[in-house]
Formats: structure tokens, C-alpha cells, sequence
């Protein structure tokens, strides 16, 4: 009961919390016993000790968001450690990534902050390896083979988020679909995306799928799932320009010009056909659940599975991104570095992480313990990759020219009436080009299931 009023219920009081003031303690900590538990699984804490040797200190962390579940976490630590105080920076996020890498190059740089993976490259140079064996961690995260370095960790995944099928449900009662007609076949689904749509006079009233503004996010997965990698040349070259990404886009094309299902003339933007009920069903990735409970609240959804080629359990069901736990500034002094390790410590062991900042973001908590969680399965987007989670692939922070160039693709061949192969093998060039002067290395490799890619 002392864990759970000093821990958890501090972190649930507010996770909006604004960015603190810069406050410093004066205040000694002599009490190394605090008659609290160890908290965690494989990562455990024991916040029986005394953190600086009970000296006060203060350290900065700095993030861009006002929801980071660590701001919550701070305030909780800082319960704990009367002699220790946590200054939250919060910067915009154009903002921040603008000061965060200059302020690292020196000595006076945070001693802990927010990571993004998309920009590794910039940060990885300013990273102390997290002081937490590789077993522990292994034992915990579901994802953490993708983020182990020459045998360091210097961030993994506290969230995972990919894709799935985002359904009207009062259009998919109207059509006489029950939960029995959810389908798990590409080809049932044209079935079900038929059924779906209305045409009056030779126009599409009601799109029963619209994928249009989606196709850089749906691509990879549908790629993936016939065991298609997105790199090649030992993660080195993209993979774009192939037979399955030439079959996955006449499928796409033939849900319009065939099934009529949707059209490219049904608007450029999914999210708000299906908000104001034109589209029956979109695919969308965990974001999009907060959109709509924000900005379209009177519609009736639900989430299912995105279904694969076959009924079998295919190469990958889909891509995933992870959001990131924090990093720890190797610039900084050893004793920040010290209180920063010990903080982050706090944050791995504690499901409450992990668990608010999966509920905020509809994001799936990457750590085991919460697989099964009864809050986290009750949400839509989470119950629906629970089963998937160990099926999805990370092929990295892959260079911007992969969703800049597939959107080009995308467009020429739909609207500027482009073929297929020509147009996808100039996208290929394109993003060869792009990438001549890249050290990015795919980390696909590292996927559990790798060698059954084709």
C-alpha cells in the first residue's frame, strides 16, 4: 500500500502537467530505509537507498510533450527524494530539436530527455548505454533485440503502434454486417468493401474503403506480409521496385477501378471522409483514434485486425514505430548521469509508464507485464495488435524519401494516370538517389522471424 500511494498514485494525479518552474533542492535526505517495495519484473527498483549519497541535486529533464508519462514520473521520484529535483524543460517540438542537439555538444545539457527514433542518427553520439544488464531488459520488452548496439542499450521502445482497419459501425449495420462478417482475408474484404458502398447515378456516395492519403503507411505492411523486405543489400538498398509492390498496387488500384469500392475523386483525405461518414472503412494506424473521439465525436466506430493474404500467420502482419524511452546525456557530470540512470531506472520498472502513456497515445505498452492488462485490452486499437505485437517488424528510422517518394508514386498513378511499373521503378531511382550519401543500415535483420522472408 506504500508503493502504491507514493508511486502509482502520484503518477495518475495529472499528466498534463506543465513545464516546472527551474527549482533546485536544499533539502538533505538522510533515510535511505523508505518502507517501500521494489517495484518491477526483470528491471526492478529499490528505492531503499539514498540517491546522491543524500546530497541535494538537481537535474534537467527535457522533453516536447505535456503529455510524456515522465513528467508524472518525476514528480513521484522527486516524492521519494526529498533531496532530488527534477526541472522540466518542455520545448515545441520544431523547437526542440533545434536546442536539444546543440545543448548535448556541451557540458550544461540536460542529464536526461525525450528520444524520437527518426532522429537516432543526431543523438545517438550523445547517449550514455543504459546502466541495466541486456537479460533484464530481454526479460521485460517485447522489442528490444532492434535496440541493442555492440551489446548496449541506449533507448528501446516504451509503446509500439502500427495499423489496423478502422470500420462506421451504423454503415456496417445498415449494410446487414455482423461481427461475424469481420474479414480476415484481403479478398473477403473486397467482399465486405463491396457490400459497403453506394453509387447513385454513377457516383460514389459512400466509399466502403478509402485508403486515399494512406498509402505510404499501408505499402510496407502489405509487403511485409508476403514476406517481402523493405530493404536489400544487406539493409543497404531500398527494395521498392519488385513484384510484390507491383501486385499490392493493382490490388489497391483494382478496389477503385474494378470493385469501386472508392475512388481517387473521393476526396485526399481519409480521416475526414470517415469522420463525417462517407467512408465506411479506412486503414489507420493508433493516432487516428484520438482524432476521431476529438474532432468527430458522434462516430460510431471500431477497430479490427488488418487481414492479411490468407488465413495463415504471414512473414509480418504489418510495420510497427515505436515511441521511445528516455536518453541519458553522456556530456553531462557523473552524478547527473548517476540520478539519471536512477530515474530511468523508476520509469522501466513501473507499469504505470508504460500503461498511461499507452492509453494517452493508443499505442501498445512494449513491456510484458501489461500484454494481458484489462485497461489496456479494452481499447480498441490496443486489443486488436495484442495478438499481433510479436509478428510486427521495425525496419528502423528509415530516411524521409521512402514516404515523400511512395506519396509521388501514389499520385502519379492515380490522378496523372502513370503506369504501374514505369512509375514505381522511377520511385526506386528516386529514392536510390536520395539515399546515395545515407549510412542508414535497415535493422529488418534483427525481426525474430527473418529468415522466412522470401
Amino acid at each position: 500500500m506504500k508503493k502504491v500511494s507514493v508511486i502509482l498514485t502520484l503518477f495518475l494525479i495529472n499528466l498534463l502537467v506543465a513545464c516546472s518552474t527551474n527549482q533546485t533542492s536544499e533539502i538533505r535526505d538522510e533515510n535511505a530505509d523508505k518502507g517501500l517495495d521494489i517495484i518491477g519484473q526483470g528491471v526492478q527498483f529499490d528505492p531503499n537507498k539514498l540517491v546522491n549519497n543524500g546530497d541535494p541535486i538537481t537535474i534537467e529533464y527535457w522533453t516536447w510533450n505535456d503529455a510524456d508519462p515522465a513528467i508524472a514520473m518525476a514528480e513521484a521520484y522527486e516524492e521519494i527524494y526529498p533531496n532530488v529535483n527534477i526541472n522540466i524543460v518542455n520545448n515545441p517540438w520544431e523547437d526542440y530539436w533545434t536546442k536539444l542537439p546543440l545543448t548535448l555538444q556541451g557540458s550544461d545539457g540536460p542529464a536526461i530527455f525525450n528520444i524520437h527514433n527518426s532522429q537516432h542518427d543526431i543523438l545517438i553520439p550523445y547517449l550514455a548505454p543504459y546502466e541495466i544488464s541486456l537479460p533484464d531488459l530481454q526479460a521485460d520488452f517485447i522489442s528490444l533485440d532492434t535496440h541493442i548496439i555492440d551489446g548496449n542499450v541506449y533507448y528501446i521502445d516504451s509503446l509500439i503502434n502500427s495499423g489496423a482497419i478502422y470500420y462506421n459501425l451504423d454503415l456496417w449495420e445498415e449494410a446487414g454486417l455482423t461481427e461475424t462478417d469481420i474479414p480476415q482475408t484481403w479478398e473477403q474484404f473486397r467482399e465486405v468493401a463491396s457490400m459497403l458502398t453506394q453509387i447513385e447515378n454513377d457516383t460514389i456516395i459512400q466509399a466502403g474503403f478509402n485508403f486515399n492519403g494512406d498509402y505510404d503507411a499501408i505499402f510496407q505492411g502489405l509487403n511485409y506480409q508476403k514476406g517481402t523486405l523493405l530493404f536489400k543489400d544487406e539493409g543497404k538498398t531500398v527494395n521498392y521496385n519488385n513484384e510484390t509492390t507491383i501486385e499490392n498496387m493493382e490490388f489497391l488500384m483494382d478496389l477503385y477501378e474494378i470493385d469501386e469500392v472508392g475512388s481517387k475523386d473521393f476526396g485526399t483525405d481519409s480521416s475526414q471522409s470517415f469522420g463525417n461518414g462517407q467512408s465506411a472503412m479506412v486503414y489507420k494506424w493508433g493516432w487516428f483514434l484520438n482524432e476521431l473521439d476529438t474532432n468527430y465525436p458522434d462516430i460510431h466506430y471500431g477497430v479490427f485486425p488488418t487481414p492479411t493474404p490468407s488465413e495463415a500467420v504471414p512473414f509480418a502482419y504489418d510495420r510497427y514505430n515505436g515511441e521511445s524511452t528516455p536518453g541519458i546525456n553522456n556530456n553531462q557530470s557523473n552524478d547527473q548521469q548517476a540520478v539519471a540512470q536512477d530515474f530511468l531506472r523508476f520509469c522501466l520498472a513501473n507499469d504505470e509508464y508504460f500503461k498511461q502513456g499507452a492509453l494517452t497515445l493508443a499505442s501498445f505498452p512494449n513491456k510484458r507485464s501489461l500484454t494481458d492488462d484489462e485497461a489496456i485490452l479494452a481499447n480498441p486499437v490496443l486489443a486488436t495488435l495484442a495478438p499481433r505485437i510479436d509478428r510486427l517488424i521495425w525496419p528502423g528510422a528509415v530516411p524521409a524519401t521512402i514516404e515523400t517518394t511512395v506519396t509521388q508514386v501514389i499520385e502519379d498513378i492515380l490522378y496523372n494516370g502513370k503506369e504501374i511499373r514505369t512509375t514505381i521503378a522511377d520511385g526506386q531511382a528516386k529514392m536510390e538517389a536520395d539515399m546515395r550519401n545515407s549510412n542508414f543500415t535497415s535493422l529488418e535483420k534483427n525481426y525474430p522471424f527473418f529468415d522466412e522472408a522470401n
